[in-house]
């Protein structure tokens, strides 16, 4: 049987401040926060907000919901231990198929596990004996 890391929540400013400067990724009706804690704990940190510009206080409740419980059942097996997730309600959350908000979910998360190359290029370096026209 596999083991799950312990699920936890963020209730803090601060931990949200500090995951909102890790990498975050946007599918469909859900934006993901991630924070690589580095602290040797094995827990996953959960957080979830969500804007007075997707409605009132109704419906970002509602919203909330259905992100709590989509990241209950998805990021213990897609979530990397160690990490703190934010998860932000988007406009159409709360109308958004069940089906199809676990999917953004679940491919939010595994994109954001998925290590990436650096984003740069290293070319080769121009100097100014290489543009004749130009002094410096």
């Amino acid at each position: 049987m596999t083991t799950f890391p312990k699920l936890l929540r963020l209730t803090r400013r601060p931990q949200f401040l500090a995951a909102a400067k890790g990498v975050s990724l946007a599918r469909g009706a859900v934006l993901i926060q991630q924070l690589d804690r580095q602290d040797g704990d094995p827990a996953i940190r959960l957080g979830f907000t969500a804007t007075r510009k997707i409605g009132g206080a109704v419906v970002r409740n509602r919203a909330k919901r259905r992100l709590r419980e989509a990241a209950r059942a998805l990021t213990p097996v897609h979530g990397r231990p160690g990490c703190d997730y934010v998860f932000i309600a988007r406009s159409g959350t709360t109308e958004r198929a069940w089906d199809r908000l676990l999917d953004d979910v679940k491919s939010t998360l595994t994109r954001l596990a998925t290590p990436r190359a650096p984003s740069h290029v290293e070319g080769p370096t121009v100097t100014p004996a290489d543009h004749p026209g130009q002094d410096r």
